[in-house]
């Protein structure tokens, strides 16, 4: 049976005073999931605001323990990048 891990997050972006340097962060970190966890991920709200994000990632596995190393690796290289910080995050299995 196949599992689709799903994981958001909402980040504020205290140094980001435009929507330019705000893309640039959100799509550093989107691509970085990308490349390193082959995960689909995007902005998915909060696009207007130039000091939060909202993330969401998913991966689909036909193993959920496989899913949930994937979203904790993800999640850990979120938590990581020194110019976001974590106001929200969770996860759901489906």
């Amino acid at each position: 049976m196949a599992v689709v891990g799903v994981h958001r997050w909402v980040l504020h972006l205290p140094g980001c005073r435009s929507l330019k340097e705000k893309r640039s962060v959100v799509r550093g970190l989107r691509d970085r999931m990308i490349s390193r966890f082959r995960v689909s991920a995007a902005e998915t709200d909060l696009q207007d605001r130039h000091a939060l994000a909202e993330i969401t990632a998913a991966v689909a596995s036909s193993d959920r323990r496989h899913a949930e190393s994937v979203l904790s690796k993800l999640d850990a290289l979120v938590r990581a990048d020194p110019r976001a910080q974590v106001v929200e995050s969770e996860s759901a299995y489906f």
